[in-house]
């Protein structure tokens, strides 16, 4: 899993979703791009967004995908970077996924992005997260031997789940926010 959030994140055809909650309680789902940096998802949303208003008002969230062998679901909170050195990174990551984004004061800019982000700048966030479950098929041969063998009309791979990101991310715990 880890393999895949530093390989898939930034390319553009990977949509992850942003799960929110709104100050009545009521949740909010929107997709985006992420890009993975030092162990941390980020993501991008302009202030005047739902997600955004949402994440001020309670920065607790989710983000989900379907990367190559693992659908993924991470938990946390979002916290808004603003620092330089990691704005540029992570634009450089964007960029290298093929979304040509700039470093414009503490926010990025680009000549488009989703509809869902509304209009530039857009401010960056960082996900600390706390818990990720990841589920994956597991290929084993003895199934289909198996099948078949006992002439089974249905065939049902096996899984796994991550409970915890640690256990994918060395020292994701221990890492200092």
């Amino acid at each position: 899993a880890r393999d895949r959030l530093q390989t898939d994140t930034a390319k553009v055809e990977v949509t992850f979703f942003l799960g929110t909650v709104g100050p009545d309680g009521r949740p909010h789902a929107a997709g985006l791009g992420a890009a993975w940096y030092e162990g941390d998802l980020y993501f991008t949303s302009g202030p005047g967004t739902r997600k955004s208003r949402h994440l001020a008002a309670n920065p607790a969230c989710t983000l989900s995908a379907r990367l190559a062998d693992i659908d993924l679901v991470v938990d946390g909170e979002a916290v808004r970077v603003t620092d330089r050195p990691t704005l540029e990174r992570v634009v450089e990551i964007y960029r290298d996924g093929g979304w040509p984004a700039e470093v414009d004061g503490d926010a990025l800019t680009a000549p488009f992005s989703a509809p869902s982000a509304g209009p530039p700048p857009w401010h960056l966030y960082r996900l600390r997260f706390h818990t990720a479950v990841g589920v994956a098929t597991v290929p084993d041969e003895r199934l289909d031997r198996l099948v078949d063998m006992s002439h089974s009309a249905k065939r049902v791979p096996a899984g796994f789940e991550l409970v915890h990101l640690a256990l994918v991310v060395e020292d994701a715990e221990a890492r200092p926010h």
